[in-house]
């Protein structure tokens, strides 16, 4: 039996609203999903504050609801874009399409041959990564933007005090 794999790739800084909704669409489309962490070995940076153990638990406790099989990897950045999708491919099931906004990503695959659909995001004004943390570190209610695992993740790990102490804001 062969299955119809999408591969869905982001920072997840933390996994969001945005990135909820658009899981959700792509599990309509595929039999399984390849959900890859990038950038996975940054942390305790303010663009990038929580692990990637820390995001593979955001992602699996917000999915629970979901019926399409997942898997989500770890994905570290090697640098060299031109081996890029060949490294990604290494450390990941087979997988036939990729779902992906971001311009590179999208480049990188479609030269490769692969088929690239850029779904579209979930209110990307407020559904993002960067306005997210942001509220974090302005004391602003950040918690209706993600689900409710996140936010325990977040809450387990003491992600918000993390922010602020490496941002170094008080």
């Amino acid at each position: 039996m062969k299955f119809n794999r999408g591969l869905y790739i982001g920072r997840f800084q933390p996994y969001h609203n945005g990135h909820h909704s658009v899981l959700k669409r792509i599990a309509e489309y595929v039999d399984e999903i390849i959900i890859g962490i990038g950038s996975a070995q940054l942390s305790h940076e303010t663009d990038n504050p929580f692990t990637a153990g820390e995001r593979i638990m955001m992602i699996t406790q917000s999915l629970e609801e979901i019926e399409c099989p997942f898997y989500v990897i770890p994905i570290e950045d090697i640098r060299r874009n031109a081996l890029w999708v060949a490294h990604v491919r290494s450390i990941s099931p087979p997988f036939s399409r990729v779902f992906s906004s971001n311009p590179l990503v999208v480049r990188l695959f479609a030269e490769q041959g692969t088929p690239v659909e850029s779904p579209d995001m979930h209110e990307r004004q407020s559904h993002s990564g960067t306005e997210i943390r942001r509220r974090m570190l302005e004391g602003e209610n950040w918690h209706e933007l993600v689900p409710k695992a996140v936010s325990d993740v977040v809450d387990e790990i003491d992600g918000v005090e993390r922010l602020i102490r490496i941002s170094g804001s008080d």
